[in-house]
C-alpha cells in the first residue's frame, strides 16, 4: 500500500510510523493516557481504513485518521497534543512548501503532478518549467489573488478553480481561432508581417503558425476550420494550370483533359503535402506550456459558400482523414495514434445516408474512429436545433458559444473565446444535505453564489488586460484586431465571450438523494431540475452583469480523482456515492452500469441541450475495425438523436515486444499499473497507450482515480 507524502511523492505504508506519532503525543501527557496496546490497536485500526480506501493515501488523510481513533480511545489529551503538533507542523511548512514542491517537480519525485496531464511528459525540461511557473502562480493565486473562502472551498473539494495554474498572468481559456480573417487580410507573427498566402500549402504552413503562437498565449485549447483553407485549393490549382499549360506548350502539346488530369494530380499531391504539414506539425510543437497545441480541426461540408469551394473542402477532409487514419509513427517506426489535433466531423444531409453524395466521407470517418478514436461528430440538425439554426464548432474539447448577432444581425463565431470556467461538485452539495431535500436546495444555492464570487474573479482578472499582452490574439486577428494599448474589456460583455460554469458528479449527486441512478425514470426528472437550477442561475448573473455564463459539462481530468478524496474524506465511503476513487463526469451516466450505446445517448441527449456552454458524450467500443456498418449505424444514430459525441475504443502498442492490441490496467498493492499482456512490460515509456479521458485523446498516462475509471468502463455495444 501506498502514502502520498506532502510533496506529492509515493512512500510505502509503514505502521511503525503511526505508533511512534501516537507514542510522542502520549509521552507528552503527564499521567500518559494510552497503553501500548491501545496505541497498537490504534495504529491497525488506521491501517485496516487505509486498505479499505483501495488506493494511495494522502498523509493528511492518515492523520485525520489517527486523530480520529486518539479521540475514539478517550485519550483527549493525547488528541489535544497530537492536533497541536500537527498544528505547529504545519505553520512551519507554509513557509516553504512551494520551494518544496518545485524541487520535487524538477527531480521527478511528486506522483500527482506527474500523472496530473495525460497530454504532458512530466520528465522533459520544457514541462517542468511549465510546472515551475504554474506553482509559483498557484501559490500568487492562493495568498494573494483570491478571496480565501474560494480558495478553502477549492481546497476541500467543493469547488474546482481551473487553472489556477495560469491565473496570476491575463491568460483566458480557449478559442475559435478567426483563421479566415488572418489567412485573407494577412497577420503578424513575432513582429513580422504576414500577407494571404498564394497556395494551399503556404496557407497550411502559416496556420501551423498561428497555432503555435495561439497556443502559447492561452491556457486552453483552440479550435479552427478547415473550410478557412478551402480557398486556397483553387488558388493553387490555377497557378498549378499555368505552369502546366507553359509546360505543355514547350512541348508542343495543348491536349485539355491531360492538361486538367496532370493540374489535379498534382493539386491531390500538394493537399497531401499540405495536410501533412499540419499533422506532423502539430504533433511535434511544442509550445510554452510544455505540450503539443490542443487543437481541434473542424470538418464541416455545409460550411463552405459554394459548390467548387465545397469539392474542394471535401478534397481537404479526405486527405485528412486518410492521414489520420494512418497515424502518426513513434520513434521505433511503428504507426501509432497521435492525441492531437482531435477532429470533428459534421454530419449532414448529404453525408449520412448510402447514395448521399459525401457519404463516402462518412465511411472513411467511420474507418478512421473504429482504429484512431477520430473524428467526434457533431449532428448538424441537433446543433441547428439548439443554436437558433447554427452549426459551428466547439473551442478546443467542448466549451460552446451562444449564439451572437453583430451590429449588422450577422451571427458571429469565429474570433469569439471562453474567459474561464470554475465547476460545482454536485455531490458534495448532496451529501452536505443528509438527503433533506430542503437543506439540498438551500445549499445549492450557498455553492452557485460561491462560484459566482469564483467565476467574477476570472472576469476581473481578465477585464483591463491590454491588446499588447498577446498581440496574436487581440491585435492580429485569432481573436480581433485592436489597437495598441486598447484594453480587450469590450469583447469581455454581452455574449461576446463566455464564462462557465461547470458541474461534475450529476450521477452520484442523484443517486445519493434519490437511491437511483439518474437513467430510472423516478429519478431522471431530479437531474433535470438539477440542471435547469444552474441555468436559471446563469441567466440570472447574465441579466445582473451582461456577462454570458453557461452552464458546461466539465471535463475533470485530474480533477476527478480530487474530488473524490475529498469527499472521502469529509463523508467517509458511501457505496454507489463514494466508494470509487472517481467521480462521473458531468451528466455522464456511470462508468460501470450496463447499458446500450442508443439507449445511453437518447439519454444522455436531453441533458445536453441543457448545457449550453458545452458537453460531449461517448459510447464505448469494442475493436470495430471489421464491423464497420455498426459504426456506421451509431454515426446515423448520433445524427438523428444527440449534438455532439465519439466512440471509445482502444489504439495502444507494446514496443518491447511488438504487442499492437488492449494494454491492461493491473492491480498490485492497491495502486494500478498499465502492463503489457503479451511480455509484462510495465515501463511507461515503452509503450504507447491512447484513451479518451474526457473528451480528448490522452497519451501521457492518467492518475489513479482516472486510471480506475478507465479500467471499469463497460462496453456499449
Amino acid at each position: 500500500m501506498k502514502v502520498i507524502k506532502r510533496n506529492g511523492s509515493e512512500v510505502e505504508f509503514d505502521i511503525n510510523k503511526i505508533i511512534q506519532a501516537i507514542k510522542k503525543a502520549n509521552a507528552s501527557v503527564l499521567n500518559m493516557e494510552m497503553t501500548d496496546e491501545k496505541i497498537q490497536e490504534a495504529a491497525e485500526f488506521v491501517a485496516f481504513k487505509c486498505e479499505r480506501m483501495n488506493r494511495a493515501v494522502s498523509v493528511e488523510e492518515i492523520q485525520d485518521m489517527v486523530e480520529n481513533q486518539i479521540m475514539a480511545s478517550g485519550a483527549f489529551e493525547v488528541a489535544r497534543n497530537y492536533v497541536k503538533y500537527r498544528y505547529n507542523r504545519s505553520l512551519i511548512r507554509k513557509s516553504n512548501t512551494t520551494d518544496d514542491k518545485i524541487l520535487n517537480l524538477i527531480e521527478c519525485n511528486n506522483e500527482e503532478v506527474k500523472q496530473e496531464n495525460s497530454n504532458k511528459n512530466p520528465v522533459v525540461n520544457s514541462v517542468h518549467r511549465d510546472y515551475m511557473a504554474g506553482e509559483v502562480s498557484r501559490d500568487l493565486t492562493n495568498r494573494i489573488l483570491l478571496p480565501k473562502e474560494v480558495v478553502d472551498a477549492h481546497r476541500e473539494g467543493i469547488i474546482h478553480f481551473h487553472d489556477s495554474d495560469y491565473y496570476a498572468q491575463h491568460m483566458h481559456n480557449c478559442d475559435l481561432v478567426n483563421l479566415e480573417d488572418m489567412l485573407q487580410n494577412g497577420t503578424v507573427i513575432s513582429e513580422t508581417l504576414i500577407e494571404k498566402p498564394h497556395s494551399f500549402s503556404t496557407a497550411c504552413n502559416i496556420a501551423t503558425q498561428i497555432i503555435a503562437q495561439v497556443a502559447s498565449n492561452q491556457y486552453g485549447g483552440q479550435s479552427i476550420s478547415l473550410t478557412h483553407l478551402a480557398p486556397f485549393v483553387q488558388v493553387s490549382r490555377e497557378k498549378i494550370r499555368k505552369e502546366v499549360i507553359k509546360e505543355f506548350a514547350e512541348l508542343g502539346g495543348t491536349d485539355e483533359s491531360k492538361i486538367d488530369k496532370v493540374v489535379e494530380d498534382r493539386l491531390h499531391l500538394e493537399i497531401e503535402k499540405g495536410v501533412q504539414t499540419i499533422q506532423y506539425q502539430v504533433v511535434t510543437l511544442m509550445t510554452t506550456n510544455g505540450q503539443a497545441p490542443f487543437l481541434t480541426v473542424f470538418l464541416y461540408l455545409n460550411e463552405a459558400r459554394d459548390e467548387r469551394e465545397k469539392h474542394d473542402l471535401a478534397l481537404i477532409i479526405e486527405e485528412t482523414l486518410k492521414q489520420r487514419y494512418q497515424g502518426v509513427k513513434n520513434e521505433a517506426g511503428v504507426w501509432i495514434t497521435p492525441a492531437f489535433p482531435k477532429l470533428i466531423y459534421v454530419l449532414e444531409e448529404d453525408n449520412i445516408r448510402e447514395g448521399t453524395k459525401y457519404f463516402y466521407l462518412t465511411q472513411l470517418a467511420a474507418k478512421c474512429s473504429a482504429k484512431r478514436l477520430v473524428p467526434d461528430y457533431i449532428s448538424e440538425k441537433k446543433m441547428k436545433e439548439l443554436k437558433e439554426g447554427n452549426c459551428f464548432p466547439v473551442m478546443g474539447c467542448r466549451s460552446c458559444l451562444n449564439p451572437w448577432k453583430d451590429e449588422n444581425g450577422n451571427y458571429k463565431f469565429y474570433g469569439r473565446f471562453n474567459q474561464g470556467v470554475v465547476t460545482i461538485n454536485l455531490v458534495d452539495v448532496a451529501l452536505s444535505s443528509g438527503k433533506d431535500m430542503d437543506k439540498f436546495w438551500k445549499i445549492f444555492d450557498e455553492r452557485l453564489d460561491l462560484c459566482y464570487e469564483a467565476l467574477m474573479c476570472r472576469h476581473e482578472r481578465l477585464k483591463g488586460t491590454l491588446s499588447d499582452a498577446a498581440p496574436i490574439l487581440w491585435q492580429n486577428g485569432a481573436i480581433a484586431r485592436l489597437k495598441k494599448g486598447e484594453k480587450i474589456d469590450k469583447l469581455l460583455y454581452g455574449g461576446y465571450s463566455t464564462i462557465s460554469l461547470g458541474y461534475a458528479g450529476l450521477c452520484e449527486c442523484v443517486r445519493y438523494m434519490t437511491g437511483h441512478s439518474h437513467t430510472d425514470p423516478s429519478a431522471t426528472g431530479f437531474a433535470l431540475d438539477v440542471m435547469r437550477y444552474m441555468n436559471a442561475a446563469c441567466d440570472r448573473w447574465y441579466k445582473e452583469t451582461n456577462i454570458k455564463f453557461s452552464i458546461y459539462g466539465s471535463p475533470i481530468e485530474s480533477t476527478t480523482y480530487k474530488f473524490a478524496k475529498c469527499l472521502q474524506k469529509r463523508f467517509g465511503i458511501i457505496e454507489g456515492v463514494t466508494d470509487k476513487g472517481y467521480i462521473t463526469n458531468s451528466y455522464h451516466v456511470h462508468v460501470t452500469e450496463d447499458i446500450d450505446a442508443f439507449t445511453k445517448l437518447k439519454f444522455e441527449a436531453q441533458f445536453q441541450s441543457l448545457s449550453s456552454g458545452g458537453a460531449i458524450s461517448y459510447v464505448e467500443v469494442p475493436n470495430m475495425q471489421d464491423n464497420l456498418d455498426a459504426v456506421i449505424s451509431v454515426i446515423q444514430f448520433i445524427y438523428d438523436n444527440i449534438m455532439y459525441a465519439e466512440l471509445n475504443t482502444k489504439s495502444d502498442f507494446c514496443q518491447k515486444c511488438g504487442y499492437d492490441g488492449e494494454i491492461q490496467i493491473v492491480e498490485e498493492d492497491g495502486k494500478l499499473f498499465w502492463e503489457c499482456p503479451n511480455c509484462g512490460n510495465r515501463d511507461q515509456d515503452t509503450m504507447n497507450v491512447a484513451r479518451r479521458t474526457c473528451g480528448y485523446i490522452g497519451t501521457q498516462y492518467w492518475n489513479q482515480g482516472r486510471t480506475q475509471e478507465i479500467r471499469e468502463r463497460v462496453l456499449h455495444l
